[in-house]
């Protein structure tokens, strides 16, 4: 018998409140699906001549993605605020809710052109704490893959499950027990930025290109989509790591992913299911941010494969 997301969170042990937020952000994200799908032929693509306070173009979707999960929010009395990246300032919700919300709407907004997986990322905090708390202080995380199928990943501490979008709208659990192997061979980043990467980066990833004949005795094979949540949720289902480390030309801006809404959800996730997550020299939930649009360097997945990064870094 399938068990829908509604039946699977009323018997979960958290707040009802807290589990009417992952249902606001379940039911945005069924609209985002939706809009996705044809928004080719609806003429929804393209740049809207703005940009955001990252210094990135918006794309008409990420502005209609923002929308729509504002939307979802402000109809839920339990949310107060909402920090997004498309938006410059947190948002102050006429709710007097419980709890913040920090999301990408639409993470991987550049692969949008070309039909590749692009995803919504969130993560849930206690307003009491305010908006900048570590990644510790989350009380859930999870993203959505707009892929061939459309995948929710969630989890409110030990333990990542996933559900599936069916034909009528409804999230169906698909996965209960989501586990990260421990070991891999395959690693994710970007080698056209290699001339800007740390001596730590150069290291590890010349040990895997060496293979077998290397330090790491074994063969290891590259995969790198540059959408977050694309490479995410493969390392989730499959194992591996992904790595956006801190170089030479990002260590202005501290790294190049967003440590509240992109960073924190994704390890929070990829612990929950036994991988580990850190900048190189700090685990990443560990982090104290210091502004709502800080960037970090996030490396995370198979906890053998982080923790031989880690070893690189200890070098030096």
């Amino acid at each position: 018998m399938m068990t829908t997301l509604a039946e699977w969170l009323a018997v979960q042990s958290v707040d009802s409140g807290l589990a009417s937020v992952v249902a606001s952000m379940a039911a945005a994200s069924v609209d985002i699906a939706a809009i996705l799908r044809t928004a080719p032929v609806a003429g929804q693509v393209g740049l809207v001549g703005r940009v955001n306070v990252q210094g990135e173009e918006q794309k008409q979707l990420d502005i209609i993605s923002n929308d729509i999960v504002v939307k979802y929010l402000e109809q839920n009395p339990q949310v107060s605020i909402l920090v997004s990246e498309e938006l410059d300032e947190p948002l102050q919700l006429q709710n007097q809710g419980r709890y913040v919300v920090a999301t990408d709407p639409l993470d991987g907004s550049s692969n949008l052109d070309v039909n590749v997986t692009v995803g919504t990322i969130f993560a849930i905090l206690d307003a009491a704490g305010g908006l900048l708390q570590k990644g510790t202080a989350q009380l859930a995380a999870g993203y959505v893959a707009y892929g061939p199928a459309t995948s929710l990943v969630l989890s409110f501490g030990p333990g990542v499950v996933v559900f599936t979008l069916d034909a009528d709208g409804r999230y169906v659990l698909t996965d209960g027990h989501v586990q990260v192997p421990q070991a891999s061979a395959e690693y994710a980043i970007n080698t056209a930025r290699e001339r800007f990467w740390d001596d730590a980066t150069k290291g590890y990833v010349a040990e895997n290109v060496a293979g077998e004949t290397g330090a790491s005795g074994k063969r290891h094979n590259m995969r790198w989509v540059g959408s977050m949540v694309a490479d995410v949720h493969r390392i989730l289902m499959r194992g591996g790591i992904f790595l956006y480390p801190l170089d030479s030309e990002t260590v202005s801006k501290g790294g190049r992913l967003r440590l509240l809404y992109e960073a924190n959800p994704m390890a929070f996730l990829v612990e929950a299911a036994g991988g580990k997550a850190t900048t190189g020299r700090q685990r990443l939930l560990d982090v104290m941010p210091t502004a709502i649009h800080q960037r970090v360097p996030v490396i995370l997945g198979s906890a053998e494969e982080v923790a031989r990064v880690e070893a690189w870094y200890a070098k030096g």
